[in-house]
């Protein structure tokens, strides 16, 4: 049995060794348990890149520059780091040394080359890392003798899989251990067995959390589920160190892609920190969209389909961030600056944070936020800053005050692709950033006129201009949910087995994926409409278990009565969420109510304020809020003065909520736990504590997706969703997902085989809790 345990490891073991690996066989023994690293290693690496500054160093310490160099580098670690240490160096008494050199982005320079190849990386097996006891790690992977990469391999032959070695981290690996401290010595912790890897940065004992680093079932970056595929060759899990552990691979992402973050958390004031590591996809497509770009050069465009719930600001972040160094094979840059189209105010300040903690160049991120005009924009573009965050509104205004590109290229980078690909301001982008003088020949031959002859002053040919794809612009275009013209703007064009072309993404991480992966709840497990409660009322005396009592009978009366009122949905909905939504989550549960017109959510709005004062008692802790855009007047309530949005919610203070960053903060906090909204917040509207949905209002396509995936976040405590929908059907809602739940195409939807089985089951605690039949009678 322990043969059959040891020929995996051995096998890993015998790729890191190998040319292809790059890494070299260290010892436990060569590293100090005390110190968790391997100082013979990191003096003989400085000795090499850095000869003047460590002879200056033995000049200054004598025979004690090793135990020095220790102390000071121990120091910078507990206050910056392992990750800032091992970018940006250290420095003691003036002297500055490098612990590791990384791959520069082009070969111009010779010793740069020569530094990066001198990194040793090494490979040790069974890994001592405590004084206190006398365990081991199965494999850790160091730089210059530093340990950065912990991995505890399984084998489902010895009877083991990557579950027992989770268990292991969380139960014999103490985070009070020296070398467990966050981003002090290992920086991600894999649990590997031969079928799956999951992954951490950090231990907290028993209440680690650790998430799948899996392709998918059928491969990285196409549709599919969660897992791996099989590997004839091999083991299903040979990406990891074929791939991203690799000499190269993990040199990369130690310098471009891991990132020490602080979040503030808003109920209670304090700092979280985290180091981000990023998931496969999220390292896949960075890596094969640079792959594309460097063989390509510009001019291409690429959809990325990621479900919610992927990770997409950082994926954006480090695309973003790559994008605008990457060169040609020519060591020649190939974008002059890269230009993020989003309207998230939240991915400004998070994709900003991300690139600052690569570089600290200071001006390498401009954003053109609500403080900055359109006049800013093109400032930003003329000065060639390299990355520009803006809307993509800002276009159709800034464009005359930009200057001619000739011979500049763009990266463009669209946040929810369907929202800003098309319309007069993406026209304007485009014809923002063209090469003129290539644009204008292009459209000369296509007229077989001469490039004199072309007159930019006649709108209808300037606009024909600005069409289409440009040589000098690459759209890498984001979403979750692509509609047709999107993929045939974005697409790439594949042939089919058939052998006819269709549009697919260039890469795909499913709503299915992310779903069998934990990252995101299946909305429709716990979807019901109306109609179909009302069937299980009929067929109940056979299946009392379904809906018994008084909410039969509430129900069937809602139902069969003609003409039923906003009253009176609010009193089923209210009852349901108060016996039951606002109490999930630990009891933080929060609803939101879809109504089909402005006018409509503001009647929900005061029919709910109404229920809670009627209801004091069972509402006690309750409050609603609402969101829509302009202002509203009721044809019942003619003397009232206009509803607005900013009017109607008041912050813990009293005072109107006016933005929107305050308003998603008050939601967020213990004094609301009700949004009912009119065209607002139904996308891009990311709040965890979302539990159940009450939809009325028809939706379709994209809609229906983007609607009830409000829900889909998850936090610690959510396991499920409820939507209870007044308006649609489960064929509806069905169908609406369909297309999106693997991959989309030009061709139609993916199949969803079994996994839409919507359950028709509504037990009484989806719907109704009442305790007598009295009560049931008087809610109608």
């Amino acid at each position: 049995m322990e043969t059959k345990e040891k020929r995996f490891e051995q096998d890993i073991e015998t790729f890191f060794l190998s040319d292809e690996g790059g890494y070299v066989s260290l010892k436990s023994s060569q590293f100090d348990v005390d110190k968790c690293i391997c100082m013979d290693e990191l003096c003989r690496f400085i000795e090499k890149t850095q000869p003047k500054a460590w002879a200056k160093y033995l000049k200054y310490y004598g025979e004690n520059a090793q135990e020095k160099l220790y102390f000071r580098l121990e120091k910078c670690i507990s206050e910056q780091g392992l990750i800032y240490v091992l970018r940006h160096g250290i420095e003691d008494l003036g002297i500055k040394l490098k612990v590791c050199y990384f791959k520069p982005e082009t070969a111009l320079n010779d010793l740069d080359v020569e530094h990066y190849e001198a990194n040793i990386l090494g490979c040790t097996r069974q890994f001592r890392y405590s004084p206190h006891n006398t365990n081991t790690i199965d494999m850790v992977l160091s730089v210059n003798g530093i340990p950065v990469v912990s991995i505890e391999l399984k084998n489902q032959l010895t009877g083991q899989d990557y579950q027992c070695a989770i268990r292991q981290y969380k139960n014999d690996r103490s985070s009070k251990e020296f070398c467990f401290r966050l981003d002090h010595r290992f920086l991600v912790y894999f649990a590997v067995d031969l079928y799956e890897v999951w992954m951490t940065t950090q231990l907290k004992d028993g209440s680690t959390y650790f998430m799948p680093f899996n392709q998918g079932s059928n491969g990285a970056g196409v549709s599919g589920g969660a897992g791996n595929p099989d590997y004839p060759d091999g083991y299903a899990t040979h990406y990891l160190w074929e791939e991203v552990l690799q000499r190269d691979s993990l040199m990369d992402i130690l310098y471009r892609f891991i990132s020490h973050v602080k979040e503030k958390d808003e109920e209670t004031g304090k700092t979280k920190e985290k180091l981000l590591f990023p998931r496969y996809h999220q390292y896949d497509v960075v890596r094969k969209v640079l792959a594309d770009v460097k063989e390509n050069g510009s001019g291409k465009n690429y959809l990325i389909q990621h479900s919610a719930g992927s990770g997409k600001s950082n994926s954006i972040a480090w695309i973003a961030y790559r994008l605008a160094s990457i060169h040609d094979a020519n060591d020649e840059g190939i974008f002059d600056s890269v230009i993020v189209v989003t309207n998230r105010v939240v991915l400004d300040g998070q994709l900003q944070d991300t690139i600052n903690s690569f570089e600290h160049k200071v001006g390498l991120v401009e954003a053109i936020d609500d403080k900055k005009n359109s006049h800013s924009l093109a400032e930003a573009i003329n000065d060639g800053k390299k990355i520009i965050i803006s809307t993509v509104q800002k276009f159709l205004f800034g464009y005359k005050d930009m200057d001619s590109y000739k011979g500049k290229k763009f990266a463009i980078i669209i946040d929810e692709a369907h929202q800003g690909q098309s319309g007069e301001s993406a026209r304007m982008l485009r014809r923002s950033l063209i090469d003129i003088d290539v644009a204008v020949k292009e459209y000369a031959e296509e007229q077989e006129i001469d490039v004199e002859d072309v007159d930019l002053t006649d709108e209808f040919i300037n606009s024909v201009v600005g069409q289409g794809r440009h040589a000098n612009q690459s759209f890498f275009a984001f979403t979750a949910t692509p509609k047709g013209p999107t993929i045939e703007v974005f697409g790439t064009e594949y042939i089919g087995a058939d052998g006819t072309p269709t549009k697919m993404p260039f890469h795909v991480y499913s709503m299915k994926q992310a779903i069998e992966e934990g990252f995101i709840l299946d909305v429709l497990q716990d979807y019901t409409t109306i109609r179909e409660a009302f069937k299980l009322v009929k067929v109940s005396e056979d299946n009392p278990e379904l809906i018994e009592g008084a909410a039969s009978k509430a129900l069937f009366k809602y139902y069969k009565k003609h003409g039923y009122t906003i009253t009176q949905k609010t009193e089923m909905l209210m009852a349901n969420f108060l016996a039951n939504g606002r109490f999930q989550i630990n009891g933080k549960g929060k609803a939101m109510v879809v109504a089909d017109s402005r006018a409509n959510a503001v009647r929900y709005y005061l029919a709910i304020k109404q229920y809670l004062k009627d209801h004091p008692r069972e509402s006690a802790g309750c409050d609603v809020m609402i969101a829509f855009l302009g202002e509203i007047t009721l044809e019942e309530m003619p003397m009232e003065k206009p509803f607005t949005e900013a009017s109607m919610n008041l912050d813990e203070n009293g005072k109107y909520i006016t933005t929107d960053k305050k308003f998603r903060k008050v939601f967020h906090s213990s004094q609301y736990n009700i949004l009912v909204v009119a065209n607002k917040y139904q996308t891009g509207f990311d709040e965890p504590l979302l539990h159940s949905m009450y939809v009325d209002k028809k939706l379709k396509s994209v809609a229906a997706v983007q609607t009830l995936s409000r829900l889909n976040r998850t936090c610690f405590g959510k396991a499920s969703t409820f939507v209870l929908d007044f308006e649609n059907t489960e064929e509806d809602i069905k169908k609406a997902f369909q297309p999106f739940y693997e991959e989309s195409s030009m061709e139609g939807a993916t199949d969803l085989n079994v996994v839409y089985d919507l359950r028709n089951k509504l037990n009484e605690y989806m719907l109704f809790n009442y305790d007598d039949v009295e009560k049931c009678n008087d809610f109608m």
